[in-house]
Formats: C-alpha cells, sequence, structure tokens
C-alpha cells in the first residue's frame, strides 16, 4: 500500500518551510508599503512606484527563474532565496537605528526582496509535482496553496501592528527571522530530485504555452486578474488609511480577512472541480470572488463589511487559485513544469509594475473611490476569458496521459 502524503517527511519540510516563507512574504509586503504610508507621508503616486519597485522582478527576472529552476535542485533555490531576503530585512532592522531610512532605500529593498520572491515561487511550485505522486498533486497544492492562505491571515495583521505599535526595524527584523525559519526547514529535505539535462531549446516552453489553448488561457486570465489587482490594491493602501482614518493595526485586520477566507477556499478546492469540473468552477469562482470587491468604494468607515469583502474574495480566489495550479501541473511535461509555471507566473505577475503605477495614476488625477472602482470591473476580464476558452469547459478528470491537453506533450 502506497503511503500516505501526510506521512511524507520531505512533503512536511516543504509544507513548513513553505509556510514560514509566505509568512514572511506577507509581513513584508504589508511593512514596507505601510511605512512609505504612515512613516514617510508617501503620496499615492510615490506608493505606486514602490510597489512597482517590488513587483518589477516578476517582470524582469521570471522566465530566467523557471530556466534556473528547471536546472537545479528546487531545495537550493529555495534556501538560498530565503537567506537573501532574511539579509534584504535584516539590512533595514540594522541600518534605519543609524542612519535613517527614506522612500529610495524602502525602493530598493523592495525590490531585493521581490527579485528572491520570484525564485522561491518558481520553486515551491516547481518541488511539488518532483516531490509527491500525481495522485497526491491536487491535496498537495491543496496544503501549500492553504498554508499560504494562513500566512494571509497572520502575515497583514503582524505587519500592521508591528508598524503601528513598535517601529520599522522591529517590523522587518520579524520578517526576517520567518525567512531564516524557513531556510532551516527546507534545507532538511532529503529528496533527491531528477534535473532536467541543459538542452539547446532552452525556450520551448514559449511556443508549447502560446499554442496550448489551456495554458494560453491561463497566462491571459492571470495578466487581466494581476494588472487590474495591482492597480487596486495601490489605491487600497491609500484609500484604508486616508479615507476611512482606519488604523495600522485596523488595517492589518482589513487585509488579514483574506487569508481565512483562503483556508475556506482550499478546502473547497479540494471537493468541488472533482465535481463540477474544473471549468466551471474556474469561470464562477473568479466572477464572484472578483465581483465583490466592486462593493470597496461604497464600504463606509465600519471595518465589519471591509472584512466581510475580504474574506470572500479570499475564499474564491483561492478556489481559483488551486483549480488552476492543479490543472497546469497536471498537464505540464515534466521538464518544463519550472518554465511553464515561471512563464504563467510572467505572464501574470509581471504585468503588476504597470497595474501600481495606473493605479497611483488613477488615484492621484480621478480619486480614490472611481480609481477602486475601475480596477474592480477590469477584473472581470479575467473569468470572461476563461468562460470564452476551452478552459472554462475542462471536465471533472484530468486525464492520466494528459488527454484534455495533448499538443502540451507533443514535439513544438
Amino acid at each position: 500500500m502506497l503511503p500516505s502524503l501526510w506521512h511524507h517527511p520531505d512533503f512536511r519540510r516543504l509544507w513548513a518551510g513553505q509556510t514560514a516563507s509566505q509568512l514572511g512574504e506577507h509581513t513584508s509586503l504589508v511593512i514596507i508599503p505601510l511605512v512609505a504610508v504612515l512613516s514617510l507621508h508617501a503620496a499615492p503616486d510615490q506608493l505606486g512606484l514602490l510597489r512597482a519597485a517590488g513587483q518589477a522582478p516578476m517582470l524582469l527576472l521570471t522566465l530566467l527563474a523557471g530556466v534556473w529552476v528547471d536546472r537545479l535542485r528546487t531545495r537550493t533555490v529555495m534556501v538560498a532565496a530565503d537567506a537573501g531576503r532574511a539579509l534584504a530585512l535584516g539590512a533595514i532592522a540594522v541600518v534605519v537605528p543609524l542612519t535613517g531610512i527614506g522612500l529610495p532605500a524602502l525602493a530598493v529593498v523592495a525590490f531585493a526582496v521581490g527579485s528572491l520572491s520570484v525564485l522561491f515561487d518558481v520553486a515551491y511550485q516547481t518541488s511539488l509535482p518532483r516531490l509527491v505522486r500525481r495522485d497526491q498533486l491536487l491535496r498537495g497544492t491543496s496544503a501549500v496553496e492553504g498554508s499560504r492562505s494562513a500566512a494571509q491571515i497572520a502575515g497583514p495583521a503582524l505587519g500592521g501592528s508591528l508598524v503601528s505599535l513598535l517601529s520599522a526595524p522591529v517590523a522587518c527584523a520579524a520578517g526576517a527571522l520567518l525567512f531564516v525559519a524557513s531556510s532551516g526547514s527546507i534545507a532538511r529535505i532529503r529528496h533527491r530530485e531528477t534535473v532536467a539535462p541543459p538542452e539547446g531549446r532552452s525556450w520551448r516552453h514559449l511556443r508549447l504555452v502560446a499554442r496550448e489553448p489551456l495554458l494560453r488561457t491561463m497566462a491571459l486570465a492571470s495578466a487581466a486578474f494581476q494588472f487590474s489587482f495591482a492597480a487596486l490594491m495601490t489605491a487600497y493602501l491609500v484609500f484604508l488609511p486616508r479615507d476611512l482614518g482606519l488604523s495600522g493595526a485596523e488595517i492589518g485586520l482589513v487585509l488579514a480577512a483574506v487569508g481565512p477566507g483562503a483556508l475556506a477556499g482550499s478546502l473547497l478546492a479540494a471537493r468541488l472541480p472533482g465535481r463540477y469540473g474544473h471549468g466551471p468552477v474556474l469561470v464562477v469562482a473568479a466572477a464572484l470572488g472578483d465581483g465583490v470587491l466592486l462593493g470597496i468604494p461604497f464600504a463606509g468607515s465600519a471595518v465589519a463589511p471591509l472584512v466581510l469583502i475580504n474574506f470572500v474574495f479570499g475564499a474564491l480566489g483561492q478556489l481559483v487559485n488551486v483549480t488552476m495550479t492543479t490543472v497546469r501541473q497536471a498537464i505540464s511535461p515534466p521538464e518544463f513544469q519550472g518554465r511553464i509555471a515561471a512563464t504563467i507566473m510572467f505572464a501574470g505577475m509581471g504585468a503588476t509594475p504597470a497595474g501600481s503605477l495606473a493605479g497611483g495614476f488613477l488615484a492621484a488625477h480621478v480619486g480614490l473611490r472611481p480609481a477602486l472602482l475601475i480596477a474592480a470591473i477590469g477584473m472581470q476580464l479575467s473569468p470572461a476569458l476563461m468562460a470564452l476558452s476551452p478552459l472554462g469547459r475542462l471536465g471533472r478528470e484530468l486525464a492520466e496521459d494528459g488527454a484534455q491537453p495533448r499538443s502540451a506533450s507533443e514535439p513544438t
């Protein structure tokens, strides 16, 4: 009898390390913008530039990261990325008390952390198909993405509270320690990975994603979502403290509400696609989850409605994320797992710097509430693209031989 996923010691080490790493990442993603808004009084367009600096590596490095990860042990990449992020945040903890800090320094740290986050995210998505059996992918992905959701609960609340109650150095030091813990756990993985040998056609995966309807739609839908969501978040992070007058701790609570919703979404993702079909679940969950954000511009200063909106968005967004990740892992040729993951991440997350700049521009020139409404409407393009493609019609079963997207494993 084959051992259960939960009795797999290396999977447990990956899961624990990835949880700590995601907690550190989500803490730092809140700390750096809130330091800029609350301590440095950054204007909306300045915040857009700061967020764009942290997101630029997704555009500049993601495709190369996929090539590197496919040729290296993912354990090595993840340990190095976590160590680097710990050093970057630790540098703030040491330098700030001595010299102070400004927006340029924050932008440098954001860029460094963002660059290493690209490497880590591609590596952990690639490590799972190398580590577990195909029939364990859905449960493994649900567990790993569930840990990311747990980090979304604690990360914003921890980051907002530390910035509000203590200081930027302490907040950054907390994030650095989380990355150290992650690096230690992942370094204990003993599984010997099979790494693709170097070959001349390193960019064949780009043609594969462009030609395969399911992968192509994932890339386009991800780009549409991430561009509009980045615009929305830039305006949102200014809207909460300035328009609604929320404190750092209240902002952390509102943002953290995505986390428990995402945990619920991870549980739903283990059941709903197998019952109703992967395609219908993707389209309906994306349309409803993105649609609930239309309520943000009309929210008052009460925290409860914002918490509810973020909870629903987190639940349905996580359902989409786990389902789409499982489909991608199941249909991608093993030798191209890292590069295909990186290509889709590049298409989506590579759009975020432009989205952040657009959100800052809209917030500065048309106002915060109109900017939020425009961005929320733009997010509906993502489920529309899925509904009009073969991805929206994908059924309950992902064939063992990749029958749905057979062209993905054929020579191009």
